[in-house]
């Protein structure tokens, strides 16, 4: 490996050591803030409705400012960035900020009029007590929507300059704003506290990045919408592309929200509980090390180093396989015993622990496809192609409104609870999406270094066997005991053993892991 390759990926890996660490933080905030809620509300309808509510903000902020902004504005920023024309940069950010400010404030005045048509839309079939509620509650969580625009262009910002830890720490902050809602606010204005601490964490996630955004160098903010500014339209040329797919991928959310108000009364929040617990994982692996990778690649590409590129896409793939498969075959084999360990007491009871095991069983074989989607898509965002990604989202995405009509009516035949149906039909078409992104990658580049990640993969795999034949061994014995001793106990006995076979396999990760380790303790 060239010494630049070996900088890369060093950059790369302390970047994504802090993210992830940052998101070990968000996702414990996030489990307790997870457990307050179930404690407080259950499986219940007045919870299927904050979840009803929630779906149309949520599509708001992810059409005008979640993942299609951050696809087109990080490698156009980085590109100026990396060419020392700080000027350039800055007034491209104040125009994106200014836009996005101004287009999410309209639209969430306007939806906040028509929110009882809103409601009736995202839940036909509740009753007008609950569609009342859904939409009471749909004005209120309106107002993060621009917030979290705002918020999420910061950490684009952010990232581009190489600082993530308070952009990676935002989503702890948030979760501590709910907790803080569920603790204080609940009790006097029941489900009402609980959308009022989503807008008190929303402003949180904000707040909490502006000291490292004051201490950039050459900041400089500008009341402007960018009119004459070509790199503002080359940012809006590149999102339209992703815009289609992220559309794709919140009609889908909008339509599993409405099959799932059609099913048995938890249904809804049933899946809505078990996808938070998969996410866990994804999000400190796949997400951490893919909003690390973006700046490096999108440097690597803007400076022509493309066979850099393909190194350090093989060792970002390479990684996520070593975290991804094991935290798969884990969770799948403790869902019982960490669902109820976490949340079965007061309205959450072992139905809905069974409910939610089957739904999270359902999602979680797609984990590691989930978690590689994060590397592949930022690989094609930093070659400024944003079409190819967007396109076969939107295929996969249509894909799953089928499978996910087939699969509830099929498994309802059978007599499986059919809210299962909806989480395999996500990770089924997610599989289908990743396997082809990574064909049209390696055609892209060239060629992957295919022989280094099957390596990987076979070292992964083995280890995860021999990890998972040491979990089963423990419930048998331990089928009896509490569910938190399951849990916990399980949970250490598999990683020891995975770690264990990973050294005997000499694996090299492990080498540049302890070779950190030790310069950060020499310091």
């Amino acid at each position: 490996m060239s010494e630049t390759a070996s900088k890369s990926n060093q950059q790369i890996a302390r970047a994504a050591g802090t993210v992830m660490v940052a998101f070990v933080l968000s996702q414990i905030a996030g489990l307790v803030r997870q457990i307050l809620v179930t404690r407080a509300f259950g499986t219940t309808g007045v919870m299927d409705s904050f979840n009803s509510a929630s779906i149309f903000p949520n599509l708001l902020f992810n059409l005008l400012a979640g993942g299609a902004l951050a696809s087109a504005f990080v490698p156009t920023f980085t590109g100026f960035l990396v060419k020392d024309d700080h000027p350039s940069a800055w007034k491209l950010a104040s125009a994106i900020v200014n836009l996005i400010v101004l287009a999410l404030a309209s639209l969430s005045f306007i939806s906040s009029l028509f929110a009882p048509q809103i409601a009736r839309l995202l839940a036909p079939r509740y009753l007008p007590a609950q569609q009342l509620l859904t939409a009471q509650l749909l004005r209120i969580l309106l107002i993060t929507s621009t917030i979290f625009g705002v918020s999420g262009l910061l950490s684009g910002i952010l990232n581009s300059h190489q600082r993530f830890w308070l952009p990676s720490l935002a989503s702890a902050i948030y979760w501590v704003g709910i907790i803080i809602g569920l603790l204080f606010f609940v009790p006097s204005m029941g489900i009402f506290g609980l959308a009022w601490g989503v807008v008190l964490g929303a402003c949180l996630h904000l707040c909490i990045q502006l000291p490292d955004l004051f201490r950039l160098p050459d900041r400089r903010y500008t009341l402007t919408l960018g009119k004459g500014n070509p790199s503002v339209w080359e940012v809006v040329v590149l999102m339209g592309p992703r815009l289609i797919s992220v559309a794709t991928l919140q009609i889908n959310f909008v339509v599993t929200g409405i099959i799932a108000s059609l099913l048995p009364t938890g249904s809804l929040s049933s899946i809505n509980f078990a996808f938070p617990i998969m996410t866990v994982p994804l999000v400190v692996i796949g997400s951490g090390i893919g909003i690390a990778t973006l700046p490096t690649f999108s440097a690597q590409v803007a400076l022509g180093e493309m066979g850099e590129l393909r190194k350090s896409l093989t060792s970002a793939l390479r990684s996520v396989m070593f975290l991804a498969l094991p935290a798969t075959l884990g969770l799948i084999l403790l869902r019982r015993p960490l669902i109820a360990f976490l949340f079965q007491r007061g309205n959450f009871n072992s139905l809905s622990t069974e409910m939610t095991a089957w739904a999270l069983l359902c999602y979680t074989v797609g984990l590691v496809f989930h978690s590689l989607l994060e590397i592949l898509v930022r690989a094609f965002f930093s070659l400024r192609d944003t079409k190819t990604p967007a396109f076969v989202s939107a295929a996969a995405m249509g894909l799953n409104i089928i499978f996910s009509i087939l699969f509830v009516l099929w498994f309802n035949r059978i007599g499986w609870m059919p809210l299962g149906g909806l989480a395999l039909a996500m990770s089924l078409s997610t599989a289908i999406e990743t396997t082809t992104l990574f064909l049209l990658l390696r055609k892209r580049l060239h060629g992957i270094q295919a022989a280094q990640l099957a390596e990987g993969t076979g070292a992964a795999a083995l280890a995860t066997l021999a990890m998972s034949v040491a979990i089963i061994i423990w419930l048998q014995v331990m089928r009896n005991y509490p569910a938190a001793l399951i849990t916990l106990g399980g949970t250490v006995i598999g990683a020891a053993l995975y770690g264990l076979v990973l050294v005997l396999l000499r694996v090299p990760e492990l080498h540049l892991l302890f070779n950190a380790i030790q310069r950060r303790l020499s310091k």
